[in-house]
C-alpha cells in the first residue's frame, strides 16, 4: 500500500482524469466508502445522530455524498456547511435537500449557535472541512467550529469524531497541526494513506486510520517509494520451513550484548532472534556475566569474553569475536554494552579495524552511541548493515536535535540511509525503515506499550533472526517491524498498555507468525 504526499495524491488525481475517472466519480466512490466505513465504526447505524462539518472544497463534496447514504441507511443526520454550495451548481448538495436532511448554512460567527444546540445530540460529528489541499493556518469561523467541538468532547468523551481523508489542519505530508485540529477517533483517507498521518503529532490527532478504496488504479503510483506496511505484505516474506530442514537450515545469529548494568539486554536480544526463528543464537558476552545469563537463557549457546572489569568486555576481546564470525550469518551488536572506555574500543576495532570481514550486521543501543562519536563513521563501516536507533541516538548519529528528527522522522531517515548506504530502521511510533536505494516503509504501529526499556533489544533480535533466515537487510528490517508491531498489539489487547514489559513480546511472537502465514492477521 503506497503512502502520498500532497502534491503526489493531486498528479494522481489528473491522471484519474486523463484516463476517464472524473472527479465526480470519485467523489461518488468517496462518499460511499466513507459512509461504508463510518457504519462500520459506529455500529447500529439506525440509533446515530451525525453531525456533518461541510468544506467548501471536494472534502466537503465528499461527505455531502456521505451523508446521502447515512440518511438513506437510517441515521439521522445534520449538515453544517461552511462556504457557498448552491443547489443549482452542486448537485450533491441538491440531494441531500431532497432528502429533506437538515442543512444550516454557517458564514458567521452567530450561526455556530445551531451548531452549538446539534452538538447536544449528535453521537458522532464527521470532520469534512479541508482535506490535503488545506495548507493555510485556520482561522475565523473554521477554528471557532473545530475549538467548539473539542470542547464538546473534552466534556463528553463518548462523541465519537471521524475525520474524512485528515483531520482538518492536519499537514498531508510532515504531520503539522494547527491548533486547532481535532482528536479524531478515527481517521478514514482516500485511495492512499497520505505521509502526514504517521509522522507526530499528526499521528496522535488521527486516532484509528482507515484507508477507503475509491477506484484509483493501483498502477498510478507505482513510481512513488513509499509504502505502508501491510500484512500481505509480510506473509510473503515469512521464510519457509522446509521438512527436512536442521538448526542450520535457518541460520546462525552472534549477538555481542549485555555489561554488568544491562544484563537483561542480552536476554532480550538472544531471546528475540530466536522467537523469530533463527536456528542458532550464540550470545558473546563479558565472562562474568556468562552463568547470570544463562540460568535464564537456556538455548543459547555462548561465546564468554575476557573483561576489563566485572561485566565489562576487554577491547582485545574483538580478536575472539572475529575469529568465530565466519561461522554466523548475522552479527547483532549493541544491546546493553554500555560505553565505558574499553567497550568504545572493543566496537571500533571489531566493525572498524582491518581485520574486520563481517557477515550481515544488526547495530543497536550502544554501537550506535559509540558510531556517532567517529567522524565519518558509514565510509568506514561495511555496507550490508541494518541500524536500529531510537530517535534521540538517530539525533546523535545525524548530528541535530531529538525535535528535528521528529519533525521530520521519513525525510531525516532517508537523508540518512542515501548518505550513509544502510538500511536504517527509526524506531517509535509507526517505525520508519528505508534502504539504501531509498525505499521507504512505514510501520501503522503506534502503541505506547512499546514504549518500555526492552522492547528495542527485542526489535534488533527479530530483524537479526529474519536477516539469518536469509531475507535481505531492507526486508528483514521491514518485516521484523511488522512482527514486532503486531505482538505488541496482540499483548496490549490482553493486557492493556500500561505495564507490558518486552519480555511479553517474547511468546506471542511465534504466534503472530503463525497466524499470520495462516492469514488470520
Amino acid at each position: 500500500m503506497k503512502i502520498v504526499t500532497a502534491e503526489q495524491m493531486q498528479r494522481i488525481d489528473r491522471e484519474c482524469a486523463r484516463i476517464g475517472l472524473s472527479t465526480s466519480l470519485l467523489m461518488e466512490n468517496a462518499g460511499k466508502a466513507v459512509a461504508e466505513e463510518v457504519r462500520r465504526i459506529l455500529g447500529t447505524i439506525d440509533r446515530q445522530v451525525i453531525l456533518m462539518l461541510i468544506g467548501p472544497g471536494n472534502n466537503g463534496g465528499d461527505g455531502l455524498v456521505a451523508a446521502r447514504h447515512l440518511q438513506d441507511w437510517g441515521a439521522q443526520v445534520s449538515l453544517y456547511l461552511f462556504g457557498k454550495r448552491q443547489p443549482a451548481d452542486d448537485s450533491n448538495l441538491k440531494l441531500a435537500r431532497e432528502r429533506h436532511i437538515t442543512c444550516v448554512e454557517v458564514a458567521q460567527e452567530a450561526d455556530l449557535n445551531n451548531l452549538d444546540e446539534g452538538l447536544v445530540s449528535a453521537t458522532a460529528v464527521v470532520d469534512a472541512l479541508f482535506g490535503t489541499g488545506k495548507s493555510r493556518p485556520l482561522a475565523g469561523i473554521f477554528a471557532s467550529v473545530l475549538g467548539m467541538v473539542s470542547r464538546v468532547k473534552e466534556k463528553r468523551p463518548g462523541l465519537h469524531i471521524i475525520a474524512l481523508d485528515l483531520p482538518s489542519g492536519l499537514n498531508a505530508d510532515s504531520g503539522a497541526v494547527d491548533p486547532a485540529c481535532l482528536y479524531a477517533d478515527d481517521t478514514i483517507t482516500l485511495g492512499f494513506p497520505k505521509l502526514g498521518l504517521f509522522n507526530p503529532p499528526g499521528l496522535e490527532r488521527a486516532g484509528k486510520i482507515t484507508i477507503a478504496d475509491i477506484g484509483i488504479p493501483s498502477y498510478l503510483a507505482e513510481d512513488i517509494p513509499a509504502e505502508l506496511i501491510t500484512a500481505d505484505w509480510a506473509r510473503s516474506l515469512l521464510p519457509g520451513r522446509p521438512l527436512g530442514a536442521n538448526k542450520g537450515t535457518f541460520g546462525k545469529v552472534l549477538v555481542v550484548a549485555g555489561s554488568i548494568n544491562y544484563i537483561g539486554a542480552a536476554y532480550l536480544a538472544c531471546s528475540g532472534a530466536m522467537r523469530a526463528g533463527a536456528g542458532l543464537v550464540t550470545l558473546a558476552t563479558a565472562a562474568s556475566l556468562q552463568p547470570v545469563i544463562a540460568s535464564k537463557l537456556t538455548e543459547a549457546t555462548y561465546l564468554p569474553l575476557p573483561e576489563s572489569g566485572p561485566g565489562i568486555i576487554s577491547a582485545p576481546a574483538a580478536r575472539q569475536v572475529l575469529q568465530e564470525l565466519a561461522g554466523y550469518d548475522v552479527l547483532l551488536l549493541g544491546c546493553g554494552l554500555g560505553q565505558s572506555q574499553p567497550t568504545i574500543e572493543f566496537v571500533k576495532s571489531l566493525l572498524l579495524g582491518e581485520e574486520a570481514a563481517l557477515p550481515s550486521l544488526v547495530l543497536d543501543a550502544d554501537a550506535l552511541n559509540i558510531l556517532a562519536k567517529i567522524p565519518a563513521w558509514w565510509q568506514k563501516l561495511t555496507d550490508n548493515a541494518i541500524l536500529t536507533p531510537h530517535p534521540g541516538e538517530m539525533a546523535r548519529l545525524v548530528g541535530t536535535s531529538l525535535e528535528d528528527v521528529q519533525s521530520d522522522r521519513a525525510g531525516v531517515a532517508k537523508k540518512a540511509a542515501l548518505e550513509w548506504q544502510k538500511t536504517v530502521v527509526l524506531k517509535g511510533a509507526c517505525t520508519v525503515i528505508v534502504t539504501p536505494d531509498g525505499q521507504l516503509r512505514i510501520s501503522p504501529v503506534a502503541n505506547p506499550g512499546l514504549a518500555s526499556a526492552g522492547t528495542g533489544d527485542v526489535l534488533a533480535g527479530v530483524i537479526a533472526g529474519l536477516a539469518a533466515q536469509g531475507l535481505a537487510p531492507g526486508d528483514a528490517a521491514a518485516c521484523g517491524v511488522y512482527l514486532h508491531g503486531r505482538a505488541g498489539e496482540m499483548v496490549s489487547k490482553k493486557l492493556g498498555d500500561a505495564g507490558m514489559l518486552a519480555s511479553d513480546l517474547l511468546p506471542v511472537l511465534p504466534r503472530v507468525i503463525k497466524q499470520l502465514k495462516e492469514e488470520k492477521i
